[in-house]
């Protein structure tokens, strides 16, 4: 198995990673948001679009 950040074998403390600076990582990378779950419930669809209908022509 390869480490997901930066391809090197992995180590087994650390898996899925090779070493704590990769699993770290990948921790600020889903705290920063950089990663995301989509959200396919309708619900989020029909937010995001009254939204937008409510903030049209709002400057920034």
């Amino acid at each position: 198995m390869s480490c997901p950040i930066c391809g090197e074998d992995t180590v087994k403390p650390f898996r899925p990673f090779c070493s704590k600076r990769c699993a770290d990582i990948d921790l600020g990378k889903w705290l920063n948001g950089s990663y995301a779950v989509p959200s396919q419930r309708e619900e989020d669809v029909d937010e995001e679009i009254q939204d937008a209908v409510e903030n049209e022509g709002r400057p920034h």
